[in-house]
């Protein structure tokens, strides 16, 4: 591995979209540090298959994005470990529905923290590095950052919010650091869902190309993002077989 080949810090990179992206930028030659909050066995997978492609190119970290004041040090941690960071993508997410009537205190922390909250803090920790090394910055937003989904209003906030983010910090980190977002949309069903086959299909006659699309879109842009759009910045791009449209 050559000392200077570039770092990305990828949150939420054990497992579905993170370690996707994770594999196709490690593929182009970066070395990944994995972030990790639950996901440890599959973070320590990951980690394993990457240094058998390429020796002491893939590292864990585990961290707790809503814990503010720890955010500081996971940065100076990322930093440390190859001494340089190139690139971020704030990944690490948190999604489930918030009935208005039934939402609480804590799950407004937790989506606010997790989409929002987490990956500003992260990238203030962040910024001063990224500037040194002419990086990009990589947020994943959600197309229901724009239209919203029935009993997640706290989400959906949250994303907007995310979306708000990419475009603001775009302009203050800019000329130096260029920050872009990808708001998915029926790429992966959530953990959690109980919609049976019959209410999926249903969705998916709802989506212009008539398909779901899959974790390799996602890691696609966010490698275009990185490695090759260098003069695109404050960008957040639809990843959703045109859904947006409807």
């Amino acid at each position: 591995m050559p000392e200077q080949a570039p770092v990305v810090l990828i949150t939420g990179a054990a497992r579905r979209i993170g370690a996707a992206i994770a594999l196709r930028l490690h593929g182009r030659g970066y070395r990944v540090i994995v972030h990790y909050q639950n996901s440890a066995t599959d973070a320590e997978k990951l980690c394993e298959k990457l240094n058998a492609i390429r020796s002491d190119s893939a590292y864990r970290l585990r961290a707790n994005l809503l814990d503010i004041d720890s955010i500081t040090q996971f940065a100076e941690t990322s930093i440390a470990h190859w001494g340089q960071l190139n690139a971020l993508v704030n990944n690490a997410s948190s999604f489930y529905p918030t009935p208005l009537g039934t939402a609480t205190n804590d799950q407004w922390d937790d989506l606010i923290g997790s989409n929002l909250k987490g990956p500003f803090f992260l990238c203030q920790a962040l910024a001063e590095e990224l500037k040194k090394r002419s990086g990009s910055i990589v947020n994943i937003a959600d197309i229901h950052a724009h239209q919203p989904l029935n009993h997640h209003s706290i989400y959906c906030i949250a994303k907007a919010g995310n979306k708000m983010l990419t475009k603001s910090l775009a302009k203050d980190l800019a000329p130096n650091v260029r920050v872009n977002g990808i708001a998915p949309g029926v790429i992966l069903w959530p953990e959690n869902d109980v919609q049976d086959n019959d209410t999926q299909a249903l969705l998916i006659k709802t989506i212009p190309l008539q398909r779901m699309g899959n974790s390799g879109d996602i890691a696609h842009l966010a490698d275009f993002f990185i490695t090759s759009a260098s003069y695109i910045t404050g960008q957040v791009v639809a990843v959703d077989g045109g859904k947006h449209l409807n």
